[in-house]
Formats: C-alpha cells, structure tokens, sequence
C-alpha cells in the first residue's frame, strides 16, 4: 500500500485528530480520572461547528487558488536562504539555548521552580530561530549530519521541561522528513510511537518534578486526564463566552514583554483561581469576544493552513518547512490553544515569505 496516496499530514488532518481527542478525552470521563465528570452536549456542538469553519476555510483557499499556477522565485530563495547562513541560524538557536540553562542555572525539567522561570526572552528568540532553521536546513539540504544538530537542539528543548516545544520541534521535523524523503510505512509508524512515548514521558516527569505537586497518576493516567481536564475547562468556556473581553489576545500579544500568561487568566476566569490551563484551540476566542469570533479564527486558520499546504505541495523548497512548522503548531493548539505569541509570530513570517517568495496568477485558459 502505497501511503503516499493519501497525504496523511494535510490540513484535513487536523479534523481528523481533534475527533481522537474527544475520544482520548470520553476516556478520562468514563473512569472519572481525579473527579471528571464530561462536558455538555452544546460544547461538543460547538466544537463541530469549529471544524466544520475550518473546513470552510480549506473550500474558500482551494477556490481561490483554482486555476492558478503557483512558482517560487528561486533566486530570491537562494540568496536569502543560503547553506551557511541556515546552518548558522540552527547553531546560534542551540547556542541560545544553552545559554538560558546556565542563566537559570539548573535543568528546569527536574525542577517546578525552575521550569516557571524557564521562559526567558533568550528562550523565545532561541525557539523563534531554531525551529524555523531547523526545518528548512533538513528541508533545502540533504546532509544526514544536520541530524545531529536536531538531535542536540531537541535535547536541549526537552530540559526545559515544556511538552509543547519539545513535540512541535519532533512532529515538525517529522513532517519535513515525509515531504522530502521516502519514508517507508516502518519508519513512519515507529517515529508516530517515538512521538507519543516523548509526549507521555516528558509530560509525566515535568508533572512529577513539581515539588508542590501530589498527584499520584500513571504516565498513561495522566495523558487521558490531561485531555479530559482541558475538555471540561472549554465546557466552562463555551458558557462564558465574552467573559475576558479581549485580555486572551491583548496577552498573548503582549504578556511575555509584561510577564503575564494568558493561560492564568484561562485559569482564573473558568475556574476561579489563577492557575495556567489549556482550553483547547476553541476556548480562547470563546472567552474573548464569544462565538462568532472563534468561527472567523477558525475560518481563517483554514485558508491560512491550506494555502502554505498548497504552495509547499507546487513548489517545495523551504516552504515545506514553513507548513511542518505551522501544521505541528496547529496539532498542538488542539490541546493548548493560540495563546503563544511565539507561534503566532511563524505564521506572520510565513505569510511575508509568501508574498515575497511565491507568485500566484491566474492560468489563461485558451
């Protein structure tokens, strides 16, 4: 069976996982994992309106870029994303990186205290270089040493203690290894369980490096608890739609140069005290400006997300690596939502690169 038939990573994807989610989560409430107790049916209505906008979204890209011929200016490209230069920009990421361990002076993965101060400015220009790099260095150059550099660049991520990075860096990578090389089904499937075993591990020894924290769950516990939770705090979302007017977005865009996190204000606002939490990639327009905005946001993140898909699927290059980068966020939002700035950034970039990079016209039919 040939799997190249069937794109598994295109943006349909995205529809498909969420459904998994509902179901990873359905667990969590039937065995009432630390006293769930599920979600109302209109929160799993608005949860199908969501995707049902997002595959709107996907229709109106597709419409507009039908009949259109895309080309990519490969000069342009080369003289702006030169060998030395990308593999320049991964070293300076990783070396980054390794400067905000010694700042923080331990390994925040081991350490709760020193996982809440690990997202320094240094860390957000290390990510915002590495990650992008990363990907369009094993995108635009095939040297199997770059390897390495991914292997050593994730490490250094793990340490942080932050599940979100560490799978964007994977998934990312994952997904530019599929656009660029034959990777047989074998390959495929066991990164999917490399994938899956970092999520659980990672995610399980944060939560029990937390000095403070008493909860007893296995790895496997944990993870249906973590989708079961963060369902119910979108439950609560949905029936508070408005209630923030704007704080998510004003500090998602601005918090991390105020030092505030829009995920306590999700927290705060759902649950009643402060405490950062995840409510999905619904949740968050919910609790700013209500319905209506989340459809647009999802709206938009269909014809955003489909368009790069379109334009790396025509003419490759380093645009591969732009959708890997935003298609690994956009897995990851399922659970965490848009309230990072540093994600929001990527798809700015990718856009400009667009425009700048990418010719679209219309085909004259004759």
């Amino acid at each position: 069976m040939d799997y190249k038939k069937y794109d598994i990573f295109s943006p349909m994807v995205f529809v498909l996982l969420v459904i998994v989610y509902l179901i990873v989560s359905q667990v969590a409430f039937h065995y009432h994992l630390n006293r769930l107790v599920g979600v109302d049916l209109y929160t799993i209505g608005v949860i199908f309106l969501g995707l049902a906008f997002f595959i709107l979204g996907i229709v109106l890209s597709n419409y507009f870029l039908k009949n259109k011929e895309i080309t990519l200016k490969s000069e342009k490209v080369d003289k702006i994303f030169s060998e030395r230069l990308v593999l320049s920009l991964v070293i300076i990421g990783i070396l980054l990186q390794v400067v905000n361990l010694i700042y923080l002076g331990g390994i925040p993965l081991f350490s709760g205290y020193l996982k809440a101060r690990a997202a320094t400015r240094i860390w957000l220009l290390s990510y915002l270089i590495f990650l992008p790099s990363i990907n369009i260095l094993l995108a635009k150059y095939d040297n199997k040493k770059y390897y390495l550099l991914f292997i050593l660049g994730l490490l250094l991520f793990v340490s942080t203690g932050y599940r979100t990075t560490a799978m964007a860096i994977v998934i990312s990578v994952l997904i530019t290894l599929y656009y660029t090389k034959d990777l047989p089904w074998k390959y495929l499937i066991l990164s999917i369980i490399a994938i899956f075993i970092l999520l659980v591990a990672v995610g399980f020894i944060a939560v029990k490096s937390i000095e403070w924290q008493t909860w007893r769950s296995t790895p496997i516990e944990l993870l249906f608890y973590r989708a079961g939770y963060t369902l119910q705090v979108l439950d609560h979302a949905a029936f508070m739609q408005g209630s923030t007017h704007g704080q998510l977005l004003y500090n998602t865009l601005m918090g991390f140069f105020k030092s505030s996190d829009p995920r306590v204000i999700v927290g705060s606002t759902t649950l009643g005290y402060a405490h950062s939490t995840t409510s999905t990639i619904f949740g968050p327009a919910l609790l700013d400006f209500g319905l209506i905005a989340m459809l647009v946001q999802m709206t938009i993140l269909g014809i955003v997300i489909n368009l790069i898909y379109k334009v790396q699927t025509n003419v490759k290059s380093i645009f591969i690596g732009l959708y890997a980068i935003l298609m690994a966020h956009l897995i990851i939002w399922i659970e965490t939502g848009p309230t990072d700035l540093v994600v929001i950034l990527f798809y700015l970039i990718s856009i400009i690169l667009l425009i700048y990079l990418v010719t679209i016209k219309k085909v004259e039919n004759k």
